[in-house]
């Protein structure tokens, strides 16, 4: 943790250059296309990060239509927000010339650039997010990985170092534990994890099962590895339209067993980097602290509204998820929530720069992914 006097000299830096370049890459005029700084970008996650895969499955968790997508040129792809999400907007900072694709639709030589194998629901424990219907866990996504390691074979004529070699090069993503606790844990009703662990039990189990799939990707050639923590999940708009309390108006029970899940995370990162997978770089990019710094100190990014989403219904426009063909507020640059869940477009880019060029370990550590990507 820091103290608030680095975070008031790291806001009043970051604040307009953020700003400016949030600007520029919404208006799709930021930056001459260059080179990708890394030859692949693969990505593992939920809803924040999926960018169709749950299109064609039979689940509730799935946003291939208006208004989501309304600033994307695409327009309704799956994305679960109004434009791009954090890994589009890194992608663009990395220099990759299009967004990376879903695993779902993807086949041939593209796979090579990348491939996004998020899905919206998804979790750690294969059961999380069935109350939503089907998706892909992370034990899936991993699995899906290498059958496409399988494929690329081809490509490397069976050279098995050649193909290490180009995997070692690539950045991988990874942001799991969210619906763990959203579509898990606390949801009581449908789980028995909440009876069965303590909070400190429960973070402990994610964090095992987490590390044994980190080093299934590892052992298919992960190298450069991008883990996410949990972000503020208790002070989302859907817990805020939930949530009454005289002390606080997040909920602190959510926050708090989530932040033991982030305390074993890091130090799982540093057993990583330590020695444990040999030749690896893992970095901890820190989602809680982030979504906290966005939310405290809104106006110095632009932001006007941070408790209610740009799109739903109820308290906070947080009770009911954005609906089909729902009016969405119309300046969703203002709004750090698109929905009950997620993030806006211009929220992710900021959090996206943020995560790229950091300079102090504030947000990643141990270092920054512009620094990963140039290992």
């Amino acid at each position: 943790m820091h103290d608030q006097t680095n975070m008031g000299s790291l806001v009043k830096v970051f604040g307009l250059w953020v700003l400016a370049t949030s600007f520029l890459l919404l208006s799709g005029k930021c930056c001459p296309q260059v080179t990708s700084q890394v030859p692949g970008f693969f990505i593992f996650g939920d809803s924040l990060v999926d960018n169709g895969n749950n299109n064609g499955l039979l689940t509730l968790a799935r946003a291939n239509y208006r208004p989501y997508g309304i600033d994307f040129p695409q327009g309704a792809s799956g994305r679960f927000t109004n434009g791009r999400t954090f890994v589009d907007a890194l992608a663009q900072l990395l220099g990759f010339r299009n967004n990376i694709p879903p695993f779902a639709r993807t086949r041939g030589r593209a796979i090579l650039n990348g491939l996004n194998f998020a899905s919206g629901a998804a979790g750690i424990r294969d059961e999380t997010g069935n109350n939503l219907g089907d998706h892909i866990s992370m034990n899936q996504q991993v699995n899906n990985f290498g059958s496409i390691v399988q494929q690329m074979r081809r490509y490397f004529r069976d050279d098995n170092a050649a193909l290490g070699s180009y995997l070692a090069k690539c950045i991988f993503y990874s942001g799991m534990g969210s619906n763990d606790y959203l579509n898990n844990y606390f949801m009581r009703d449908s789980y028995n994890t909440g009876s069965q662990f303590t909070p400190q039990a429960y973070a402990n189990s994610l964090i095992h099962d987490y590390a044994t799939q980190l080093t299934a990707l590892y052992n298919l050639g992960a190298r450069k590895v991008v883990v996410t923590a949990v972000g503020q999940v208790g002070c989302i708009p859907y817990q805020l339209a939930r949530y009454n309390s005289s002390k606080s108006r997040c909920n602190e029970d959510i926050n708090n067993a989530i932040a033991l899940f982030n305390s074993g995370l890091r130090k799982l990162v540093d057993q990583f980097n330590n020695g444990a997978l040999q030749g690896s770089q893992f970095v901890y990019l820190d989602s809680f602290q982030a979504t906290k710094d966005l939310i405290q100190n809104a106006q110095s990014y632009g932001f006007e509204v941070i408790d209610k989403g740009c799109c739903g219904v109820g308290r906070n426009n947080g009770q009911v998820t954005c609906l089909p063909l729902q009016q969405a507020c119309r300046d969703r640059s203002k709004y750090i929530f698109w929905d009950a869940f997620h993030p806006t477009e211009a929220a992710n880019i900021v959090t996206a720069r943020l995560a790229y060029s950091a300079r102090a370990p504030t947000y990643t550590y141990p270092i920054n992914i512009q620094q990963l990507a140039s290992l």
